[in-house]
């Protein structure tokens, strides 16, 4: 079976989330990397993309003429990647989809919720896959997680708890750091910046895990740090659309925490947890028993585990491999377009522009709810309610 052609913009040299997706997409075989802009420096993409292996021709200058390039050939990419600052995405992300190419978009996938509508209807109307990196949801024991909920373990699920909170802002020295500052500046974070980077992830394994959409909430932002104009630490209590109770926490000032995403879910015949720093093990406690490790892996998995479990149990398995998950879902997705037939159920599980359109509501809605004092709001994207 032959590749897919892949692309990536932004990503470049010194980036956080670069080798991660690099090293993702490569990881089953599925994507050959053929085509890159890099870096906003031209001169730097091109040359980083080249010392990675892209043909000198296709490392290009800028998303543009990728963008050109890529479409006037004949094996142009399947899938292009968009890592670049957040300001940017929809601009891009809409070029591409209009031009007939399937995205796979870092989060947040747009700025504004009039944005992320406008994706979501474009990728529909064009009948290309708008994926949106919530890349956690592809470890394998989140899979199983959701898995467990939607075939009734955890019976009615009564709360949910979720929280993403570091401390690697948390230093003042460090504040006018380019790589820390950018995070806070409106002109490129938007309206959130805590939020929009790490709560919304928390927020959306929510949804994920349980099944169930977001539907009103209540914020309080602060920022800790009076340089910042937009907050660094977020408190955010929300209700689902089944009626489950959530609170969410999310923090960049958190000293102590390295990353900090766990989720816990409880419901009447029992409760789960889990945490990225150790993701090999999902806790199960049946009503009225014991704490029960469930290690990945292990026999008698759900099929969504056992799709995204990739070595013997025991041995850790980390983001990268999460990410190839995701990935591997888009690779199969793919083709099956291509080739006119369904696509392994178990390989649907990718997030879509649905989910960055409802994750962006939830950011504005959140703003709007920490400027009026937790007054409870909406959350729901207005062509979904």
């Amino acid at each position: 079976m032959s590749k897919l052609n892949w692309g990536m913009i932004g990503g470049g040299e010194g980036s956080q989330i670069g080798p991660a997706h690099r090293l993702g997409s490569g990881l089953d075989g599925a994507f050959s990397f053929v085509a890159g802009a890099l870096d906003h420096r031209a001169d730097a993409g091109r040359e980083y993309a080249q010392r990675l292996g892209i043909a000198a021709d296709r490392a290009y200058g800028d998303w543009q003429e990728m963008l050109a390039g890529e479409s006037a050939r004949e094996d142009r990419i399947d899938l292009v990647t968009i890592a670049t600052p957040n300001s940017t995405h929809f601009e891009i992300a809409k070029a591409y989809l209009e031009a007939g190419f399937h995205v796979l978009c870092e989060k947040p996938m747009t700025v504004t919720v009039d944005e992320a509508e406008e994706i979501v209807r474009l990728a529909a109307g064009s009948n290309r896959i708008c994926a949106v990196n919530y890349g956690y949801t592809g470890y394998s024991l989140v899979r199983h997680m959701r898995a467990m909920i939607a075939r009734g373990d955890l019976g009615k699920v009564r709360v949910v708890v979720a929280e993403f909170s570091h401390g690697h802002h948390a230093d003042a020295a460090d504040a006018e750091n380019p790589r820390v500052r950018w995070r806070y500046d409106p002109s490129q974070m938007g309206v959130s910046a805590q939020f929009a980077d790490c709560g919304i992830h928390a927020l959306h394994m929510a949804s994920f895990v349980t099944g169930q959409e977001v539907t009103k909430l209540s914020a309080d932002f602060a920022s800790t740090l009076p340089i910042r104009e937009l907050e660094d630490d977020a408190m955010v209590n929300f209700r689902m659309d089944d009626g489950v109770v959530g609170r969410l926490w999310t923090s960049s000032v958190a000293v102590g925490r390295m990353h900090g995403l766990a989720i816990q879910v409880f419901g009447e015949k029992g409760g789960l947890r889990w945490a990225q720093e150790q993701p090999n093990q999902l806790i199960w406690t049946p009503t009225g028993g014991r704490n029960q490790v469930i290690e990945r892996g292990e026999a008698g998995l759900s099929p969504e585990a056992d799709r995204a479990s990739r070595v013997t149990m025991g041995h850790a398995e980390g983001m990268p491999l999460a990410f190839a998950n995701v990935y591997s879902d888009l690779a199969e997705c793919i083709r099956a377009q291509k080739e006119d037939r369904p696509a392994d159920p178990a390989a649907t599980l990718y997030p879509t522009a649905a989910d960055g359109l409802r994750s962006m509501a939830a950011v504005h809605s959140a703003v709007a709810s920490a400027k009026a004092n937790g007054e409870w709001v909406d959350a729901r994207p207005p062509m979904y309610r």
